[in-house]
């Protein structure tokens, strides 16, 4: 199935939808339309994306990943367009989703989004609070809080949350990538290092957490050789500063 690696990002709700990921359903009978809807939909081709979703689902009447998949698609349609019943529309595909797999990570974050874009923010914050309430056990409730209070500007209560979720599961690779990247954004680049580490290290089949690793080496290296310019300066003042007549 197509999962977004990244734990969150951008603080635009609106751009979320673009990044949003789609779900290649995994029963035999549904695969084909949904793999073939998402590439569709992925190269913006929403009509015939669609038309395969739906294939998908009337293969497979029970099958999640073909109500997530309709819902993504007339949310991003819905909200581009400005049309109240296809964002409506959008709602009940999530929530028939979540019907059939009740702890459907993905389902629960369009969700979310698309209850903030209609200006139900309580509402959103009810869905994700009530999922965690019913799954105390489980991580991705808290993860999926802190996504959305970060991009609604609360990184401090997104630092709690990601807390709590590394408390219920420390195990959970999504929730330390998620860690790093609020250190990442605060500048605290030697501890959002550790936090990437830690979820590479849980699962390292992450390419968008390597790649963030990667561009870290590069700031940190290029961090340090500036103190050791600055401090060798320091104590060099007259370096480069005589003047000879």
């Amino acid at each position: 199935m197509l999962h977004g690696s990244r734990a969150f990002s951008r603080p635009a709700i609106l751009v979320l939808l673009v990044v949003l990921p789609l779900a290649c359903g995994c029963r035999v009978r549904s695969t084909g339309q949904n793999a073939l809807g998402v590439r569709l939909y992925q190269n913006g081709r929403y009509a015939e994306a669609l038309q395969q979703f739906q294939e998908a689902q009337q293969a497979d009447p029970s099958n999640p990943d073909a109500y997530y998949n309709l819902a993504s698609t007339y949310h991003k349609l819905g909200v581009a367009q400005n049309d109240a019943n296809l964002i409506t529309q959008a709602e009940s595909l999530y929530g028939q989703c979540l019907d059939f797999s009740p702890n459907h990570v993905d389902c629960y974050r369009g969700l979310a989004v698309l209850l903030v874009e209609s200006k139900r923010r309580d509402a959103a914050f009810r869905l994700l609070n009530k999922w965690q309430v019913a799954n105390p056990g489980l991580s991705d409730p808290f993860v999926e809080l802190a996504r959305l209070n970060k991009e609604l500007g609360n990184a401090e209560l997104a630092a709690r949350y990601l807390d709590d979720a590394i408390a219920t599961n420390v195990n959970d690779p999504r929730a330390w990538a998620a860690r790093a990247e609020l250190h990442e954004t605060s500048g605290d680049y030697a501890r959002a290092m550790q936090d990437y580490q830690q979820s590479l290290a849980i699962n390292k089949f992450q390419p968008a957490v390597a790649e963030r690793v990667a561009l870290l080496n590069v700031r940190l290296a290029q961090n340090a050789m500036n103190q050791q310019v600055n401090q060798w300066t320091a104590t060099n003042p007259a370096v480069g500063g005589q003047k000879r007549y």
